[in-house]
């Protein structure tokens, strides 16, 4: 193999699994060291830098950097990452003086269509660049679908207010109460570009299903219940309630009926167990409070009596897999299940709506309805239009929402300067040796042993009293600084000198892991097969150091190194050392927050 290129950003930036996880690559370790020092605003700008809502996604983030972190390495449990972010939007002093502002104006005109997560972000990150933006919204608040379908149990408002205000008060020209129904009419105002963040919000129904028509009164698509909830505009649903759908939407449908008066509350759902798309967390909180869900389970009549809902069959099934990875769900051959119930909601998944984008207007969409886009730049079939969020490619999170507006704001300030949008900024990166003294690293490199403790939740009976009372509490200073301690700081590199090297094995020796090896140079299957311990995860690279003075070479398996510092210690030669990796994804406004 070739020596690996150091040099190359994303090499390291891999490494970090936490950052490079997260569709918004925030700098996770770089936050958490932060927390530990008990520098919770300076945590907070790390975070909003990158994700624009720290605050909202301490609470609901679907946390694809917790299945990554090292830590699961050497215990089961990651970092609680996600709820350490909680914590610095919790703990910091007010941020407004070290926010941007908007920019001297450059005489461009954006209009964005929707007031969600990614509309917002893009708006963000181009209000300091001096562009007018216009945000549309149906709504009378920006959030999007963070206010329409999150219940309140889960994000307060009040949180919600405070991060969507730190962008709407840069300036930003809204539009609230007001429903875009004509691309057409949108075009014609004149605009630079139009950035479309409009959301899948559509929920799918069983419009076919025996009964469907006859039950309607007492039939609600989840997403359009959760969100007359949210506004008021209901109140209250029957005592026996049964929820259709395996996803997170059903585990807020389920636990807002809880709350709304349902005493016998049931998700059923078609796919095993092991098998559903709801968080697994989520569930857990649905089973806390006294939710049962009933997997194999496919929804075959609404049962109608009297011109009433009375309840629904379902056929049992059982799942079977093949070899190609295929899942074939089976009828057990067992009579048919009735369900009790006044109230049915669906939660079966949701898909994008644009009836009111005309054929016309040359943007084209696929046979799925999602419109059809430069994967990286976002920009649509026709050239001034951008997607972004669920509106680009379908269902998603809030956090690929963010990173979608990161993207799409480069590209409307690339489109806007008549520059190429495939010529994408390089990322800001920074690596720092750390070392203060022949053993001193200016970092704490000790693994500690505590484990993940789960965060302290509110008394069950009070919580299902008030649906806006929220359910968790959050980690304390104490607490959070236990579990910040808990990160290994992966972002605190080893880097190695081949020309320092004597090659007198003491890092290998002394490595917790047996992750550095010194053997012949070889093809990489090979290689990976020869190590101390061989390296299996091949979604994570090996490095390769230069040929050594034996001719042989320094093999590292980064998969499982624990960034524990102990081979620059041990070195004779200072051939190892420990230098911090910063990545920050390039933004069109280059530098939003300053935190020294």
């Amino acid at each position: 193999m070739k020596p690996t290129d150091t040099d190359n950003p994303e090499y390291f930036h891999k490494v970090v699994d936490c950052q490079y996880a997260c569709p918004a690559h925030t700098p996770v370790p770089a936050y958490i060291r932060l927390i530990a020092q008990q520098r919770y605003t300076d945590a907070y700008l790390v975070n909003w830098e990158s994700n624009v809502f720290p605050g909202v996604l301490g609470r609901t983030c679907d946390r694809p950097c917790e299945p990554a972190c090292r830590r699961v390495r050497v215990e089961e449990e990651p970092v609680a990452i996600c709820r350490l972010k909680r914590v610095a939007a919790d703990l910091k002093d007010d941020v407004a003086e070290h926010l941007p502002k908007a920019g001297p104006t450059n005489g461009k005109k954006i209009a964005l269509i929707g007031g969600g997560p990614s509309s917002l972000t893009v708006a963000r990150d181009l209000a300091p660049l001096g562009y007018e933006l216009h945000l549309y919204d149906a709504q009378d608040k920006g959030g999007g679908f963070m206010r329409s379908q999150i219940p309140s149990f889960r994000l307060p408002e009040s949180v919600l207010d405070e991060e969507v205000g730190y962008i709407m008060n840069m300036g930003i020209n809204a539009h609230f109460d007001t429903f875009v129904d004509s691309m057409s009419e949108l075009l014609a105002k004149d605009y630079d570009a139009i950035f479309v963040g409009s959301g899948a919000p559509r929920g799918r129904d069983l419009p076919d299903l025996p009964g469907r028509e006859e039950a309607s009164a007492n039939v609600h698509v989840g997403l359009d219940w959760l969100s007359s909830v949210a506004f008021d505009h209901t109140e209250k649903i029957g005592k026996r309630v049964i929820v259709l759908g395996g996803g997170n939407t059903a585990m807020d449908c389920c636990r807002t009926s809880r709350r709304l008066g349902g005493e016998d509350v049931k998700v059923i759902v078609r796919s095993p167990f092991a098998d559903m798309k709801a968080s697994p967390w989520e569930k857990e909180d649905a089973l806390h409070e006294g939710i049962p869900i009933i997997d194999n389970h496919v929804p075959k009549e609404f049962v109608v009596e009297d011109g009433k809902l009375v309840g629904m069959t379902f056929e049992k099934v059982e799942a079977i897999y093949h070899d190609d990875g295929r899942r074939e769900l089976v009828p057990t051959g067992e009579e048919p299940v009735f369900v009790p119930c006044d109230d049915v909601l669906i939660a079966i998944g949701q898909e994008n709506a644009f009836p009111w984008i005309e054929p016309h207007t040359g943007i084209n969409f696929s046979s799925r309805g999602v419109p059809m886009l430069d994967a990286k730049t976002l920009q649509s079939s026709r050239s001034e239009v951008f997607f972004g969020g669920d509106a680009a490619f379908g269902p998603k999170n809030i956090i690929t929402a963010v990173a979608h507006g990161h993207q799409a704001a480069v590209s409307i300030d690339l489109f806007c300067q008549g520059k190429d949008l495939s010529q994408r900024p390089s990322p800001h990166v920074n690596l720092v040796s750390q070392k203060m003294g022949i053993h001193e690293w200016s970092y704490d490199s000790a693994p500690v042993d505590d484990k993940r403790v789960a965060v302290p939740l509110v008394n069950l009976e009070n919580a299902l009293q008030d649906r806006a009372l929220e359910v968790e509490l959050g980690f304390d200073a104490e607490t959070a600084f236990i579990q910040a301690e808990r990160c290994l700081n992966c972002d605190a590199q080893t880097v190695f000198s081949a020309g320092d090297c004597i090659e007198c094995d003491a890092c290998a020796d002394i490595c917790p892991t047996s992750c550095i090896s010194f053997v012949e140079n070889g093809p990489e299957d090979d290689l990976r097969s020869r190590l101390k311990v061989p390296a299996e995860n091949l979604e994570q690279d090996i490095y390769v150091s230069d040929k050594l003075q034996t001719g042989k070479v320094l093999i590292k398996d980064e998969d499982v190194c624990l960034h524990c510092g102990l081979c620059a210690e041990r070195c004779p030669t200072a051939a190892w050392d420990m230098q911090m990796f910063f990545y920050n994804v390039a933004k069109a406004t280059p530098d939003l927050v300053e935190v020294e």
